[in-house]
């Protein structure tokens, strides 16, 4: 809560100089508050264009709320949160200076502009929006959390690359989260159609209500209708609601998008929509499993627009109905189960078919990979290899290099089944943008063999260790801070999950990099469904690789979501200084905690690699993270929740 944004002081003068005397021509936007002036001002030594708010004496708003603004802007810092370059505070004047976002607000585009919002663009708009509320929620701080009270679609503005921001916090309240029913008694605050119902006639806020006025966005990007709309007698929601009902759900999608937008996406983005709307707030999700279920549709819609989208069947049908794997519309309890080849009698393929996954012949994957040759050897564990494969995009069949499709082809040099049928039956369910996409398996003569999208990159292992380091470009801070990001939200995503799965084997080589350095998460072979949140699941068969593994968990047998948040803070460990978990005799952990006295030290832990392009506060902020995470009693560690806002905060600190 400490300061992490510098926000000056501008002086009257400079604010007139900026705006040319707030030159009528200069206004792009005006509201309750007042008019906003584009303008260029300085920031350091740099002159940049910046967006100046100044509060109209005739307007509702006055100073408790300008002093909210700056209070909550000046304290916090995400990428998803519009960021306040400081104020003027002159006789009646009050002026609010900052970054200027070239595409306005979202409500602009929706309602005003004829912009033509592709479906992809308004969904990763939803979750950039949806990602800034949840840092407010819970990634401010250990103790203190924010309320916005004003989310709407004129409250998230868009950069010129389109991500959202969430601006105007005059309205936000700052109040603990570590009480899920928290509420402040305060006068009913916000703006009519987004209101939570439940705030409005009871008067207490809680996290939930910024819950419900996110709702009602996400039916305004879909149906292209105001929240108060004329033309609806009832308002947005009911309508929505009314015609969902009534089985009349794709009459209401925007026509510019009806085309773009799958049938199972429509159901799930709605089904999200719907469950922020619930009358009872204990019911409504958290943002975090907004996020996560989000985030989740888009990848289904990328899958469904071909970029992922293959043919075909598999047999895991029948498993799958024995170990239900929980759904958005599955809220039924799973019994904890450790994934081996005693869990499945493995059946007939004609009676258990999956037509997600394709099935293919060992000797057509032989082809694919030239024979599993040498120079198309991509990676390595204890019990596997995976190669570089040729294929047709749609077919499958084995192609020649350059032509049709590259996929990454693992086969498992162990007669046992066990992980492989434990890869296919866990990952074939999972559907994240930092998940690795399982696009088909082999088991033809006994013959276990897995095919995934290919990521050319390889892994992070290759680039932190390898003798490519010398070779290309080494990762910068940004990109290692963005690999630990994707990695951090695919836990989430796993962990925020009915039935939690849990990893129980992170690390640097089953982590994957596409052509943007994009990370994705693989090599489940080792998951298992978790325990009950909090708790512990005790194992005889602990899996997984030493070095990495949580003291709890290979000492006692004990397993948990904060299993993978100890495995995840050695990789971020690794990540930071360049050095192996096992590079030292008594290893990198141990090493980090005697080394880091105080950030004085910073410079003996930071990878050399790096030399001094990084942010001395971020990069003491990111080791104290991982140090965090691999505390020695699981319950000191954050969760995978914490860990992915903490990072989004690290990752935009500049100095």
């Amino acid at each position: 809560m400490e300061s992490s944004q510098p926000c000056r002081i501008f002086e009257f003068h400079e604010i007139l100089s900026a705006t040319d005397n707030f030159d009528e021509s200069l206004v792009i936007g005006h509201g309750g508050f007042g008019k906003v002036y584009k303008g260029n001002v300085f920031k350091g030594s740099s002159h940049v264009v910046a967006a100046i708010k100044r509060l109209d004496s005739m307007s509702s708003q006055g100073e408790a709320e300008f002093w909210a603004e700056i209070e909550m802007l000046c304290k916090f810092r995400h990428c998803n949160l519009v960021s306040l370059f400081g104020y003027c505070n002159h006789e009646k004047e009050m002026i609010l200076v900052y970054e200027y976002m070239p595409n306005g607000t979202l409500e602009d585009h929706l309602h005003k502009l004829d912009t033509g919002l592709s479906w992809l663009q308004r969904l990763k708009i939803c979750i950039g929006a949806a990602r800034g509320l949840d840092y407010l929620h819970t990634g401010t701080g250990i103790e203190l959390g924010v309320i916005h009270r004003d989310i709407k679609t004129s409250n998230i503005l868009l950069h010129e690359s389109w991500a959202a921001k969430i601006s105007d916090f005059g309205l936000s309240k700052i109040g603990p989260t570590n009480q899920p029913a928290t509420y402040v008694n305060t006068l009913v605050k916000g703006t009519f159609g987004y209101l939570d119902p439940n705030y409005f006639t009871t008067g207490k806020l809680t996290r939930k209500s910024d819950v419900y006025a996110f709702g009602v966005v996400l039916l305004e990007v879909l149906c292209r209708k105001r929240a108060v709309d004329r033309s609806l007698d009832e308002g947005l929601v009911t309508w929505a609601q009314d015609s969902i009902k009534n089985g009349n759900l794709k009459d209401i999608i925007d026509s510019d998008i009806r085309a773009q937008i799958s049938t199972k996406c429509l159901k799930e983005f709605v089904r999200i929509a719907e469950r922020c709307l619930l009358n009872s707030p204990k019911q409504r999700p958290t943002m975090a499993k907004v996020v996560v279920s989000l985030d989740s549709v888009l990848t289904l819609q990328e899958k469904a627009n071909g970029s992922l989208q293959v043919a075909g069947k598999t047999m895991f049908g029948r498993m799958f109905d024995m170990f239900p794997f929980p759904s958005n519309r599955d809220n039924s309890a799973i019994s904890s189960v450790c994934i081996n080849a005693a869990d499945y009698i493995v059946g007939a393929h004609d009676n258990s078919r999956n037509s997600s996954l394709k099935v293919l012949k060992f000797s057509d994957l032989e082809r694919a990979t030239r024979e599993f040759s040498e120079a198309f050897h991509l990676n390595a564990d204890g019990f596997s290899d995976v190669f570089l494969g040729w294929v047709d995009k749609n077919t499958f069949i084995p192609s020649t290099e350059g032509v049709g499709i590259p996929v990454a082809v693992k086969r498992y040099h162990i007669d046992d089944p066990q992980y492989w049928q434990t890869e296919v039956t866990i990952l074939g369910r999972l559907t994240h943008p930092n998940i690795i996409s399982l696009l088909g398996y082999c088991d033809d003569k006994d013959k276990y063999l897995v095919v995934y999208e290919y990521m050319q990159n390889r892994c992070l292992h290759h680039f932190l260790f390898t003798d490519a380091r010398d070779v290309a470009k080494p990762l910068s801070w940004e990109t290692r801070i963005k690999i630990m990001i994707g990695i951090a939200r695919a836990l989430a995503y796993i962990h925020s999950l009915d039935n939690q799965v849990v990893h129980r084997d992170v690390k640097t080589t089953n982590i994957w990099l596409d052509k943007e350095f994009n990370a994705k998460l693989g090599g489940f072979d080792l998951a298992k469904f978790g325990p009950k949140t909090g708790e512990n699941d005790a194992t005889t068969c602990i899996k997984g690789t030493f070095a990495y593994m949580a003291p709890e968990y290979a000492f006692k047998g004990l397993v948990s979501v904060k299993s993978d948040i100890y495995s995840f803070g050695v990789v971020l460990l690794e990540t930071l200084t360049g050095h192996r978990a096992l590079e030292f005799d008594f290893g990198l952990v141990k090493w980090a905690t005697s080394v880091l006295a105080d950030i004085s030290e910073l410079k003996k832990i930071i990878d050399p690699y790096l030399g001094q392009n990084y942010p001395v506060e971020g990069a003491f902020e990111c080791v104290a993270l991982a140090l965090t995470c691999v505390a020695v009693d699981p319950k000191y560690r954050p969760s995978s929740e914490e860990v992915l806002m903490n990072l989004e905060r690290i990752y935009v600190i500049k100095r």
